[in-house]
Formats: structure tokens, C-alpha cells, sequence
């Protein structure tokens, strides 16, 4: 395991990726139990590639919320085969006819944040009260409500949140991804740079970082796995 966790640090100097290594390793020597998310986004790479290199028993969760992209399901197919992930898809315990509102409309159109309750937030609930650590992928410079937040963040359940790639930015992701020779999601040649469910995702606009395409038009900039899963 130390020659494959030492091949990780060919990546500029920059990027330090020794502390993640070590952070991670700190949780296994706990007898912590470890779990990852990801929305298989093309910035989601090195975070992936990362973890496949330190242990890929670590389960990676994505909520299968039953609006994703098919290109996006493929995708995940292909990087669970690529880099020897442990892949598993969560989906709502309500069925989609119990998705609607009074006028027959799916909540990703009149309370996009009931949707994600239903389809990310409850099904992540019981994954949370089984481990102690959940590794995910944001980044400070996203969003201003993930540059408040803190590389180890405490959950509900009594589990901790660790946000190894919260110093990066979209400059360390693409020498990453280029480095090591990682496929882009592959709708992100089309203009989609950060693609979450079909209804609620449009192409990269002129002006803004990568998410300012997400709930276009929608009072609503976050989901709910880091508004409501997440003890301030």
C-alpha cells in the first residue's frame, strides 16, 4: 500500500495530496468506518482516482435519484470498472407518483427542495448511521456557502464530514484530471460543467464559476446533502 500511496505525490507540490493520505489512513487506524459520495462530475475525478489508490473497499454512494443523466449512470459504470471502485446507487424510498404535487408537478419544479429531501437527503440517512466518516468532494470555491465550511465538518448521526478537496480549485482539478490522464464526464464537451439531475441542470453560462447553471432560474444554489446533513 505504501508504493501505490507514494506514486500519488507525482502531482505538482502544490497540490497536496500527502495530507489526505495521511488523514484518511488516521480514520482507518481508528477503526473508523469510512464512506465516500459523488456526483461523478468531471472535477469529482481526482477525489476518485485518490481513493482507488488508498483503499478502494471505501464504498462510494450516489444518490440514483431517477432524473440523472443516462450519460451520467454510464459514466459511473465505466469508473467503477476503470479504477476498481466500490459503486452503489441510493434511491428514494417514495415512489415517483408520491413525487408530485396538488397540480400533478414533479417537486424539481415547485419545491425543488422537498425533491432533494426525497431523493438525496433521506436515502443518505441510514448510510450516515452506519459509518463514522464521510468523504466528499466540495470545494471552497464553488459556492459561498461551501467557502464557510471546514475540511472536517460534524454530521448528524454522530458522523463527522471530511472535505479533502475543499482548498482545491478548478486549476488543481484540471492539472490533476490531465496528469493522470482521467475521462471527463462526457457531456462536459457539450457546455455542461457541473451536471447533477436533467431537470435541474443547463449548460455552463458566460459568467459565474462551474455551478451557476445548476436550478437555473430556481430560488435555490445547493443541495440539500450540504445545507441539512451538516451541524453548524
Amino acid at each position: 500500500m505504501n508504493d501505490q500511496l507514494s506514486s500519488l505525490k507525482s502531482v505538482e507540490t502544490s497540490i497536496d495530496i500527502s495530507s489526505i493520505e495521511r488523514k484518511i489512513l488516521e480514520y482507518q487506524n481508528q477503526g473508523k468506518s469510512l464512506f465516500a459520495t459523488s456526483s461523478f462530475q468531471s472535477h469529482s475525478l481526482p477525489l476518485l482516482h485518490i481513493l482507488s489508490r488508498i483503499d478502494n473497499t471505501i464504498p462510494v454512494y450516489f444518490m440514483n435519484t431517477g432524473f440523472l443523466f443516462p450519460k451520467t449512470l454510464m459514466f459511473a459504470e465505466q469508473l467503477a470498472s476503470d479504477l476498481g471502485l466500490y459503486i452503489i446507487g441510493l434511491r428514494s424510498a417514495t415512489p415517483k407518483v408520491h413525487q408530485m404535487d396538488h397540480e400533478g408537478r414533479f417537486y424539481f419544479t415547485s419545491d425543488p427542495d422537498h425533491c432533494c429531501y426525497l431523493n438525496k437527503i433521506q436515502p443518505l440517512e441510514p448510510i450516515l448511521m452506519k459509518h463514522d466518516v464521510w468523504i466528499n468532494g466540495i470545494r471552497a470555491d464553488q459556492s459561498a456557502h461551501r467557502k464557510t465550511m471546514r475540511e472536517e465538518e460534524p454530521a448528524p448521526y454522530n458522523t463527522m464530514r471530511y472535505h479533502p478537496m475543499l482548498s482545491w480549485d478548478a486549476r488543481m482539478i484540471h492539472r490533476y484530471v490531465q496528469e493522470y490522464d482521467l475521462p471527463p464526464h462526457p457531456m462536459e464537451s457539450d457546455g455542461y460543467l457541473s451536471i447533477g439531475c436533467e431537470p435541474c441542470t443547463s449548460k455552463f453560462l458566460s459568467e459565474g464559476n462551474e455551478r451557476n447553471a445548476r436550478w437555473f432560474g430556481m430560488n435555490k444554489t445547493e443541495c440539500g446533502l450540504h445545507t441539512q446533513l451538516i451541524k453548524k
